[in-house]
């Protein structure tokens, strides 16, 4: 969406323009609304997000903001390119089924039972795997989005605490649909241990890996797989503690997508294949965050 074919970006206002405003994406995280209510109304226009973000109303000045931000995302020096192409490669990695597969089968009311003949639920270590290197792509993202170092684990873990509106919700989105859902509620222990034994070989076949290699600090496959064992050790409190003070369980998730998803009684670890397949939350929402911190920057630049 937001790179063509030669890899040169689009336009950050039109990145946030294109973005869909209902779906199984958008359905998805309205699901987790709990988690951070009244705060993520799904901005998909840039001139009203810089108003939401900005507070401002004088035109001009709204202009000049607009104007910086995008000299700001256009700089091949700063961060921000990166951040949207880590955000979009490790949504795009899956392409089991995809969400335009199922676009034109469904209406308002999304069905799910038809599709559930192509999932094919994760095996634990993959899924574990992939958890692990989303939590790794918010880090490399924040890092590049601030302009400091890589590993930056500190920094990092210090800043999820102070996450809000569309950056909350991604932490949502990972802790319920990458984590409970797939993994169960002590999805963090899991993952953890799975790291722990995971040999080189192993991870090297994975997909979303092999996508975000480029990406992971380190010489090879052996300190790329060290660096995301250390992000998720790092992060692995903080995750448990959103999990537990939001009160993200299987239950309260299930019943919230059935409003908008017909889920019947299927199990979860199908619910979580198809949302894996049929959803790109974290680009969605990683697109919001990285223009909404261009706005920021860009006020303090004027």
């Amino acid at each position: 969406m937001f790179f063509g074919s030669d890899d040169k970006p689009v336009s950050i206002v039109d990145a946030i323009n294109s973005l869909p405003d209902s779906g199984v994406t958008i359905y998805a995280l309205k699901a987790l609304d709990f988690v951070v209510p009244g705060e993520w109304n799904n901005p998909t226009d840039f001139d009203a997000l810089m108003r939401d973000v900005t507070g401002e109303t004088d035109e001009e000045f709204l202009g000049e903001i607009k104007t910086k931000a995008i000299e700001l995302y256009n700089d091949d020096s700063q961060g921000y390119q990166t951040a949207i192409k880590i955000f979009k490669m490790v949504d795009t990695a899956d392409t089991a089924l995809g969400a335009a597969a199922i676009a034109d089968k469904i209406a308002d009311s999304v069905g799910f039972l038809s599709f559930m003949k192509d999932l094919t639920p994760k095996a634990d270590t993959v899924q574990s795997i992939d958890l692990a290197i989303k939590i790794t792509a918010e880090l490399l993202a924040f890092t590049k989005i601030n302009g400091i170092p890589g590993d930056s684990f500190g920094d990092f873990v210090g800043a999820l605490g102070n996450y809000a509106g569309e950056s909350k919700m991604r932490m949502a989105g990972i802790v319920a649909f990458d984590g409970v859902l797939p993994l169960g509620p002590d999805f963090a222990e899991l993952v953890m241990g799975k790291l722990q034994s995971l040999s080189v070989d192993k991870v090297e076949d994975n997909v979303v890996f092999k996508k975000m290699a480029q990406y992971i600090p380190g010489s090879g496959a052996t300190d790329k797989l060290d660096f995301v064992k250390k992000a998720f050790e790092h992060t692995k409190g903080w995750v448990s503690n959103f999990q537990s003070e939001n009160n993200i369980n299987s239950e309260k998730i299930i019943t919230n997508l059935s409003e908008y998803i017909s889920l019947a009684d299927t199990k979860l670890d199908y619910v979580a294949a198809f949302l894996d397949t049929s959803t790109s939350y974290f680009e969605h929402t990683g697109t919001q965050t990285v223009a909404s911190r261009l706005i920021e920057r860009a006020v303090n630049e004027i």
